[in-house]
């Protein structure tokens, strides 16, 4: 897997680099192809906090910690994602390794606390590529990555532009472009 590290205000160690690389580096048996993974590194206050993003083939997995400790926070990381693997499995069995599942891994960390925002100010923008996809596989890619939407083409009309999203009744909805 390849790396690449982020350090928001704080400065880390060779010996936690490595420590990352050891358990993302893991991961790399549920994907057929090696992976991207981008690992941020940021502190404020006394709060550190440590995101994982793993980007293989189609498949993109994020995870966000907020934790005292950097080594627990890079474990929670980890382990979220193999929870993400693991309860996705069946809808992603094309696209992860065909022994990805030998063995399963019993979950050991709760899903982790996600701050709300009160204010709506734009902070930063991104730009990304929209790729062509069905509603389910778009579903399941918002799923991975934790948003409350996702924007895709659609798959059989590649020139319309598509969002799912969930629903507070804890159903999904999808709202498509003529």
């Amino acid at each position: 897997m390849k790396f690449q590290f982020v350090e928001k205000r704080v400065d880390i160690s060779e010996d936690l680099r490595e420590y990352t690389r050891k358990k993302v580096g893991k991961l790399d048996k549920y994907f057929k192809r090696e992976g991207e993974a981008q690992v941020t590194f940021s502190r404020e206050g006394s709060r550190m906090t440590a995101e994982i993003t793993v980007v293989s083939e189609n498949l993109t997995l994020r995870v966000h910690v907020v934790s005292d400790d950097m080594y627990g926070a890079i474990d929670s990381c980890v382990a979220g994602m193999e929870r993400q693997i693991h309860k996705n499995k069946t809808r992603l069995a094309k696209r992860l390794h065909k022994n990805a599942f030998a063995r399963e891994v019993p979950p050991t960390f709760d899903e982790p606390v996600v701050d709300e925002e009160v204010e709506f100010p734009i902070i930063r923008s991104k730009r990304f590529s929209v790729k062509p996809m069905t509603p389910e596989e778009a579903i399941l890619q918002m799923n991975l990555l934790g948003h409350q939407f996702f924007v895709f083409k659609d798959f059989d009309d590649k020139e319309s532009f598509s969002v799912v999203y969930k629903r507070n009744d804890g159903g999904y909805g999808l709202i498509q472009s003529q």
